[in-house]
């Protein structure tokens, strides 16, 4: 799913993607400048590996996701630190989006049950 930057405003935007057993359900809202905060839950389970035995097994996943994205390069005024994914297309590629938080979620140290 693709979300045009420049036609969210400061009503929120809704939206709803599923990946395998994911989903990432939540709005984006413009904020300030070029800067569009998008909230979210990811909610499901994700297939990882254990770091021990190398066994496959799915991990319960319920985060909620807080970020802004620039439409265009990002500049710091260095006053507030935040964290922002720059867009140079104009496009919100929440698909994109989702795959990427997933990938973060799975690159942390797991155990499965047998190892634990």
């Amino acid at each position: 799913m693709k979300v045009t930057l420049r036609k969210v405003g400061k009503t929120p935007v809704d939206f709803e993607v599923k990946s395998d057993e994911i989903t990432f359900k939540g709005y984006l809202q413009y904020d300030s400048g070029k800067l569009i905060l998008l909230k979210a839950n990811l909610d499901g389970m994700a297939l990882t590996e254990c770091n021990q035995c190398g066994e496959e097994f799915k991990l319960p996943v319920n985060e909620e996701i807080e970020f802004f994205i620039s439409d265009g390069l990002y500049e710091d005024e260095g006053s507030i630190e935040l964290d922002v994914v720059e867009s140079f297309n104009s496009i919100a590629d929440l698909d994109e989006l989702l795959n990427s938080e997933i990938e973060l979620i799975k690159s942390d140290y797991y155990s499965c049950e047998n190892c634990k």
